[in-house]
């Protein structure tokens, strides 16, 4: 308990660091979380002597990765990409081609990638390179389908809170669990117990609740960062983080109360971290008794891997303009503008 406790300081010094330095900073330690992930995901089920017989193969593990990633990032991240290098015109528009053409390349990509997996097969191993075929792409889902939109997030302000609801859940549930657990909550892991469960949702709850009005009031969480710099950001924090005030009653010292928009929300997050969040991790133990490992790496002191870590629309102005970087020529977006404001002049 003392390794892991001095870990987990560690880690949270870290992340409040990276956190000070700014939104790409955040992007690329998530990035790096998900390489780690990925490579204890790979190892899990890898047979030294089946891969000696294959060499090549396991670089097409990464070859899967890393189109995953280009798919992913290129369509959550297209606009602040081409919003950083607007100042360059011959750049803006080769970033804004790749843009364009992305979902085809990573198409392209995909597709090399199964034609080099039918060339990699051998007799006598088919059943390893198959497993293995289908082992990955549930990596890459299990990688990419949440920390993608946790990016997303990033990159729209506010992204703090839910992660954070997270790790206060899981941490709560630990120690009510470790002093006060008497009563098995599910037979898949006999350490989690009633006791832990209830008191990591009481704390979430009050924590969500909390924390939302502490965070809203730095602009630094909540403004959304349109371009990949990591400059200071200013904007107008929207009637979600405006104080509403409340009239309390009488027999209360206090006469009424503020209450950011936001800190309702965040109730609704905290429910969910309390009671879908802990199911990760039921997943993620079950999975492991399923093929008898203790834990899914040993990159954390007294934490496991990092994958142990992470277990637990309508259209709007954003949507638009994303759609008219990728599938409109400089020309065509040109044209557009020009449009645009001559209805606005007629408008006015």
């Amino acid at each position: 308990m003392l390794i892991r406790t001095y870990s987990s300081l560690w880690m949270m010094a870290g992340f409040v660091f990276l956190i000070y330095m700014g939104h790409l900073y955040i992007w690329a330690m998530v990035v790096v979380i998900q390489i780690f992930m990925a490579s204890e995901l790979f190892n899990l089920l890898r047979k030294a002597n089946e891969d000696r017989q294959l060499p090549g193969f396991r670089l097409l593990n990464w070859h899967f990765f890393f189109t995953a990633m280009l798919f992913a990032y290129g369509r959550f991240l297209s606009r602040q990409l081409v919003n950083t290098v607007t100042s360059d015109k011959l750049l803006y528009k080769l970033v804004s081609g790749l843009i364009k053409y992305q979902m085809f390349i990573c198409y392209f990509l995909y597709i090399a990638g199964f034609v080099w997996f039918i060339l990699t097969l051998k007799k006598k191993a088919y059943k390893y390179q198959f497993s293995q075929y289908a082992w990955t792409h549930m990596i890459l889902l299990m990688v990419f389908a949440q920390s993608s939109f946790t990016v997303a997030n990033i990159y729209e302000g506010m992204f703090l809170l839910p992660a954070s609801l997270i790790a206060i859940n899981d941490v709560a549930a630990y120690f009510f669990g470790f002093f006060f657990g008497k009563t098995p909550l599910i037979k898949l892991s006999p350490k989690k117990t009633w006791e832990g469960f209830l008191g990591a949702s009481v704390t979430t709850m009050l924590s969500a609740f909390v924390l939302a009005n502490f965070m809203g009031h730095f602009q630094w969480l909540t403004c959304p960062r349109k371009d990949l710099s990591t400059g200071w950001l200013h904007c107008d924090p929207g009637s979600i983080f405006t104080p509403e005030s409340y009239d309390l009653p009488g027999w209360i010292p206090w006469r009424e109360v503020a209450i950011m928009p936001i800190q309702w929300h965040a109730l609704a997050l905290g429910l969910f971290a309390s009671i879908i969040a802990p199911f990760g991790g039921f997943f993620a133990s079950g999975f492991k008794r399923a093929f008898k490992f203790k834990d899914f790496g040993d990159s954390i002191p007294g934490h496991g891997g990092f994958t142990d870590r992470m277990d637990c629309q309508d259209l709007s102005v954003e949507t638009i303009m994303e759609q008219i970087l990728r599938n409109l020529t400089f020309e065509e977006q040109h044209d557009l503008y020009e449009q645009l404001g001559k209805l606005l002049t007629r408008g006015n």
